[in-house]
């Protein structure tokens, strides 16, 4: 690695530090008010952090779930190598801190009115607004997929829940020797090593319970996160390359998936329109910002929102500020650290445009593991700032990868770091 993980803790702390350059002293006078939209990991820090900048600010979340499920780590809830009760996180702790919760849908966000309107038929006022409502998917790109056929028959698990436990246990009651089918889909999208990290542990599922079975991906992109690393795994446990390999990966643009039919259980892919059947499909769509977020009038013809790389702010509708997967954010990937930290810089933006004062520039951080068997992950890290142009780029030489001669123990010191960063990232957004 370029930087070592003592030096990337200091740059991590010394992100936040950037993030807060330019705070006002705090005056008192009558209660701004801001509205989060979304309780997941974005917005949840987001209300943590400008409360505790400044106590004084009214914070409201406006959530559906009175439970949260961390879509991160699920990927081993699927493989039988975690509960799902693990992943359950509650709002307990953050009302503690002063913020109101309301456990509702967000209907409607009026800019110019500065109002957010709720499924319930509430209407909440706002001087900001912070926006983090994930992501949503674009089922009308591969034809015969519905959210129907996704929650019944071909789930993608993208979001931790009931279609986590129905791939689950389709898994378990495959016959040994069938195929399960992996759909990845194309840039951008919600953690991009998720698909293999996926492939990897379902893998590691079959080599212990059903060994004459294999995971096939059927990729829309030609190269994928950290792919050489996930390669060399592959071949060291799961055979990859050989007759007998437990994992099959087949790049685009020609296993670009276009069509399933969930009564034979077959997929459509490539120009030429190859058939595969399969006997279990998990199928990721393409990707955009959460339904609300569209319906605001907050993303662009990409599908996802352009901010001012400084604040977050819409570059659409001023006031309005959105974080994490939903945003365009330069050269950050769309994981939970990512919205982490950019909640963090978001909610010092907040605070210091409410009191008058100048935003600092800030600095960001990202890591990201994934698990090749229970005793084996790599990684991922890396330091981004706003440069000049106002986009977000990667600093140069910030971070790195797992390096490729690590060893047996290294890898395994890995996955306590995953574990260790799990639990800490879940106690800073909602402890």
């Amino acid at each position: 690695m370029k930087m070592n993980r003592r030096d990337f803790v200091k740059a991590t702390g010394t992100a936040a530090a950037v993030a807060m350059v330019g705070m006002p002293h705090l005056a008192f006078g009558a209660a701004s008010k801001v509205v989060v939209v979304g309780g997941g990991t974005g917005g949840t820090t987001a209300a943590k952090y400008i409360k505790r900048i400044d106590p004084s600010i009214d914070v409201t979340i406006v959530e559906p779930n009175k439970t949260y499920l961390t879509s991160y780590f699920s990927n081993e809830v699927i493989a039988g190598e975690r509960d799902m009760k693990s992943l359950e996180v509650g709002y307990d702790d953050v009302k503690k801190m002063g913020i109101n919760v309301i456990f509702d849908s967000a209907e409607a966000i009026d800019g110019a009115a500065k109002t957010v309107k709720t499924a319930g038929g509430q209407t909440l006022a706002f001087d900001r607004c912070v926006v983090s409502p994930g992501v949503e998917f674009v089922y009308d790109k591969i034809e015969g997929y519905t959210p129907e056929v996704a929650d019944k028959q071909m789930p993608h698990a993208w979001k931790a829940g009931p279609q986590t436990l129905l791939l689950k246990k389709q898994i378990e009651d495959m016959k040994d020797g069938g195929v399960v089918a992996i759909v990845a889909p194309p840039n951008p999208f919600r953690c991009p090593p998720g698909p293999y990290e996926r492939a990897s542990l379902i893998a590691h599922y079959l080599q212990k319970h059903k060994p004459k079975s294999k995971v096939v991906i059927l990729d829309a992109k030609q190269k994928f996160s950290k792919q050489g690393l996930f390669v060399q795994a592959w071949e060291k446990f799961y055979g990859y390359g050989t007759p007998k390999a437990l994992i099959e990966w087949r790049p685009g643009p020609d296993a670009t998936v276009t069509k399933v039919d969930p009564a034979t259980m077959t997929l459509t892919y490539g120009e030429v329109g190859e058939e595969m059947k399969a006997d279990v499909i998990n199928v990721i769509p393409p990707q955009r910002a959460g339904k609300i977020a569209q319906a605001a009038g907050l993303a662009d013809d990409s599908g996802f929102c352009p901010v001012d790389g400084r604040s977050f702010e819409s570059k659409k509708v001023p006031g309005i500020h959105v974080i994490g997967d939903a945003c365009i954010a330069g050269a950050m990937p769309k994981s939970a650290y990512a919205a982490n930290s950019q909640a963090k810089v978001c909610a010092a933006a907040v605070v210091a445009l409410l009191k008058g004062g100048e935003i600092g520039v800030p600095a960001f951080v990202n890591t990201c593991y994934s698990l090749i068997t229970p005793d084996w992950a790599i990684s991922v890290a890396g330091v981004y700032k706003l440069g000049a142009d106002g986009k977000i780029a990667e600093v140069p030489n910030s971070g790195g990868l797992t390096p490729m001669d690590a060893s047996a123990e290294a890898h395994a010191r890995e996955v306590q770091y995953a574990y260790s960063w799990y639990t800490n990232i879940v106690n800073d957004i909602f402890k």
